[in-house]
């Protein structure tokens, strides 16, 4: 008997190691690697000799006990999470509403909660929390989604914490949850009618909108459609991140080799605006390459989403592939002037504990979901 289980077992680990996603695991790792060494190059020179690396040594570590979480995520049944989804919904308003009450302020929004030597930023975490609490709730709503009374009670579910979000004021995490729930109900089967009207409406509404944005906001969206409006206030990101974009022409000048970035021109140069660092050092070479593997990561996702075992498993890489999709979208299309700047980091690049550990967990919730998309037979 016990010959036959030991047997069994191994039959399942065999099967579940067939069905792991390889591909997305090598993607993932390469734009990590390639991250630890731009951030090394963007800020090794702005800091003193004895913690030139300090960045690249804390996002490295980070990584290290972000896979330890990943591996665990792997192999526990993500269906799981289904029966967690409210509370982990209460819990993120709590998070969110302590942000606001103890939440430490910086570049002029109160959005981290300092926990010894770590600042958090619950925004971060947010969003795999709403992915997972939406697939809840919409598991049992698909295909019902044909009238704005069905929609109401998901959209306000979202509402809550995307108000909350907005109050610190993080308008790029706000998008954020826009996309999440817009993919999330696309794929639970919306009426197309009605989702075309909400589009139409959100256009229309815009300029009602545009009033309850702070002054800084409207000037970003202002320096969007013109950066020379304000060469040295808010349109200087954009346009020291076109500079230096534009410079590395096609092989970059090389590693540690930018001016743009060592010389303190371009502003948060191994968070926000990390992509501009590679087309500077690495060309236009640098940013396919990295580029390519973003879209082996999203084109993983939407298999994954397409073949998920069940519809909890599908709204949940729907969701996280919708949420990695936008940020990458949003970001690369800010460094090179046809996005607004908002402030979104790039997904497994940008410097940050809070943004490499969600982005972490949620691929390997992808790969869960890969490797459980069938029954075992025996």
């Amino acid at each position: 008997m016990r010959g036959r289980s030991e047997k069994t077992y191994g039959m399942m680990n065999k099967r579940y190691l067939r069905r792991t996603d390889y591909i997305l695991i090598a993607a993932t790792a390469a734009i990590i690697v390639m991250s630890l060494v731009i951030i090394g190059s963007a800020t090794h020179i702005n800091t003193p000799s004895e913690e030139r690396y300090w960045f690249v040594q804390r996002q490295g570590i980070f990584a290290l006990v972000n896979v330890a979480l990943a591996a665990f995520l792997m192999n526990f049944d993500y269906k799981v999470l289904e029966g967690y989804g409210n509370k982990l919904y209460i819990f993120n308003l709590v998070l969110l509403v302590a942000v606001m009450l103890v939440g430490q302020s910086a570049l002029g929004a109160q959005r981290w909660i300092t926990i010894g030597p770590i600042s958090i930023q619950p925004s971060e975490f947010s969003k795999l929390i709403m992915i997972i609490s939406i697939a809840t709730m919409l598991d049992n709503k698909v295909g019902h989604l044909n009238t704005i009374h069905d929609l109401l009670p998901v959209a306000a579910y979202v509402g809550v914490p995307f108000l909350l979000v907005l109050k610190q004021p993080d308008l790029g995490t706000s998008l954020v949850f826009m996309a999440i729930f817009f993919g999330m109900v696309y794929v639970a089967g919306i009426n197309r009618k009605l989702l075309l009207g909400i589009f139409a409406a959100g256009i229309a509404a815009f300029p009602i909108f545009w009033h309850f944005l702070k002054d800084y906001q409207k000037m970003r969206l202002t320096v969007f459609m013109n950066p020379n409006v304000d060469p040295l206030g808010s349109g200087y990101h954009i346009i020291q991140s076109k500079i230096a974009i534009g410079s590395g022409m096609l092989f970059g000048k090389g590693l540690f080799g930018g001016t743009q970035s060592q010389l303190n021109f371009l502003p948060e140069n191994h968070t926000d605006f990390i992509f501009a660092v590679v087309g500077e050092e690495l060309g236009f070479i640098g940013v396919t390459f990295l580029l390519l593997l973003y879209l082996i990561v999203l084109w993983r996702g939407v298999v994954t989403a397409r073949d998920a075992g069940d519809t909890f498993g599908r709204l949940l890489a729907t969701g996280i592939t919708s949420m990695l999709a936008f940020h990458v979208l949003v970001n690369v299309g800010m460094t090179m002037g046809i996005m607004p700047v908002t402030g979104i980091p790039l997904p497994l690049m940008s410097y940050g504990v809070s943004s490499l550990t969600t982005n972490i967990m949620s691929i390997a919730i992808l790969l869960n979901i890969e490797r459980r998309k069938q029954k075992l037979v025996f």
